[in-house]
This record gives structure tokens, C-alpha cells and sequence, in this order.
């Protein structure tokens, strides 16, 4: 797949993290997307093998899918997870051996002569939803500069043949199969007739916050949806298929591609303000929520 060249500049910059493109060439920056392009399509080709196992429609069975709980019995992981992640880390160790990477399943790697560039890996979002045979997921892939700045992101979802893509200062883009790509330009319509998408943690205390904050958000929309993969989430709202997206206490691996897709869209973006959830969470706020995000409980975190 051809990528369009990072000439386009978006005018709409409604977080001020977001970098000045003049900070980097276009051809740099254009080289950094095809890198995570290779390597999101690395992870998702592993993600893609669950046809060959057990159709989508299908729970993934314990012999095909290895699959073990983490935090709660509700969050699972699966040797499609880790293959998926290695997949991706054999990509960037070998394009940008310099670079950190940060993944879920293995944590923070960082060279002896780090070069200040790290990658943010999500080999596998929508894991839940991956072994019970619902096709909302894919492989979420960012990289973030020196300057702490967000500069590329890819977000495949292999079951919908879904490709979303952004670097800074050059727009959103997305393809569905063979597609031309096609320039994302977020949201429209009124709110009242929108749909909020949302999610919900593991923890039953943490789910009841999230349930009295959606209770907040969810007069000023139509209606809601949840699909169970927070990065396909906020791509959605990039490309308009959804209004807004909240979220508490996800990690950063689960918005980095995705965020940086929403504002090159021109979507409104509140980050976390630390990419460890379980230690500082913190709300995701993707697009108009119908509030103002100082007003969700818990409060918003500042720096």
C-alpha cells in the first residue's frame, strides 16, 4: 500500500502537544509511518492465523489460543498476544535498533545508546473480544519523539480490513480492503443524533465510576456503543463513524496510535497525563463528550 506523503498540513491543532512538522523532514517522517505501517501489518498478519484456527463467529479454543488471565479473570491474554507482540518488535528492533519500545505483554526495552525515539505497542487490542470470535480488534502502533511529542501511529484491524494512519502535521488517513486511502476528517452532525463510545475496566469499583460517568455523557447523544478495543474506538471517531469516545484508566499503549489519528482528523484529544493506568488513571477523552471534561468524576488529572 502507497501512503500519502506528509504534505498535507492539518490547521486544526486542538492539543498543543501536538509537534511542529518543521521539527522533522517530511521524507523523516515519512519513513517513521512506513515503520509502523510494517509493523502494525506484521502484528496483524499474526491476528489474521485466527481464521485459519477458528473462523470469526467461533470462541478461539484453549488448545489453539494458549490463553491465561492477567489482572482479573476477565482480562485474558493468549499466545496470539505475544507472537502478535514479538511480530511487531522484530520490525522496529530491526528497522530502528536504537529505539525504546514499550509493549504490553513485555514491557519497556531500551538499548544501551537509546536514540530518544520510543514506540508504544498494542499487539493485540480487543482481546476479549478476539477469543470469543467478535471482530472488533487489531494491532496499535505509535511512536513518540524525543521532545515527547506523538509523530506516527497505525491502528489494523485485519477482520474488518481496516487501516487507519496518521504522522504529524499530515493528516489522518484510512483504507478498508484495496481502498484508495481516504482523508479523515472526524465527526459531523449534531450531537443529540451521535453515538458516544465508551469502555469498561476489570475492576468492579472502577466499572461503577466509569458507569456513573457514562450516565453524565450519555443525555447529550443518541445513543452509545461499546466495542471492546479502545484504539479502534478512537479511530472511529476519526472517521466519523462514532461522535466521542471517554474512557478511565487506559493505558497507553491502547491510545497511542489512535490519539495522534484523531487530531491529525482535527477530533479534539485529552490524553492521560501518565502511561501507566494502573498507578495514575486517568481519563481518554476523544471528541465532543457533551460536557466539559473538568466535569467527569473522578476528575480529570492535571499535570
Amino acid at each position: 500500500m502507497t501512503t500519502p506523503k506528509p504534505e498535507h498540513v492539518n490547521p486544526q491543532r486542538p492539543d498543543p502537544q501536538t509537534p511542529d512538522p518543521q521539527r522533522l523532514s517530511p521524507q523523516k517522517l515519512q519513513d517513521l509511518l512506513e515503520i509502523a505501517h510494517e509493523a502494525a501489518a506484521a502484528g496483524a498478519g499474526v491476528l489474521a492465523e485466527r481464521e485459519d484456527v477458528s473462523p470469526s463467529g467461533l470462541v478461539l479454543g484453549q488448545e489453539h489460543s494458549g490463553v491465561q488471565t492477567k489482572s482479573s479473570a476477565s482480562d485474558l491474554v493468549t499466545d496470539f498476544d505475544r507472537r502478535a507482540e514479538q511480530a511487531v518488535r522484530e520490525v522496529i528492533n530491526r528497522r530502528r535498533p536504537s529505539d525504546e519500545v514499550s509493549g504490553e505483554e513485555y514491557g519497556t526495552t531500551t538499548p544501551a545508546e537509546p536514540s530518544g525515539y520510543r514506540w508504544s505497542i498494542d499487539p493485540l487490542d480487543g482481546t476479549t473480544n478476539f477469543i470469543r470470535g467478535i471482530v472488533y480488534y487489531g494491532t496499535s502502533v505509535g511512536l513518540q519523539g524525543p521532545d515527547g511529542n506523538w509523530l506516527a501511529g497505525v491502528v489494523v484491524a485485519p477482520a474488518l480490513s481496516r487501516i487507519w494512519w496518521a504522522s504529524a502535521g499530515a493528516g489522518a488517513w484510512s483504507t478498508h480492503g484495496d481502498s484508495e486511502p481516504n482523508r479523515l476528517g472526524g465527526p459531523t452532525g449534531e450531537l443529540d443524533a451521535g453515538l458516544l463510545s465508551t469502555g469498561f475496566g476489570y475492576d468492579p469499583a472502577r466499572r461503577a465510576e466509569q458507569t456513573r460517568a457514562v450516565n453524565a455523557m450519555l443525555p447529550h447523544f443518541g445513543n452509545m456503543r461499546r466495542l471492546g478495543a479502545a484504539a479502534l474506538d478512537i479511530c472511529m471517531v476519526a472517521d466519523g463513524t462514532q461522535n466521542a469516545y471517554a474512557e478511565y484508566g487506559i493505558w497507553e499503549h491502547d491510545w497511542a496510535a489512535g490519539a495522534l489519528i484523531a487530531e491529525e482528523a482535527g477530533v479534539f484529544v485529552r490524553r492521560p497525563i501518565a502511561a501507566d493506568s494502573s498507578k495514575t488513571p486517568d481519563w481518554t477523552v476523544i471528541g465532543d463528550i457533551g460536557i466539559d471534561p473538568s466535569e467527569l468524576s473522578p476528575a480529570p488529572l492535571t499535570r
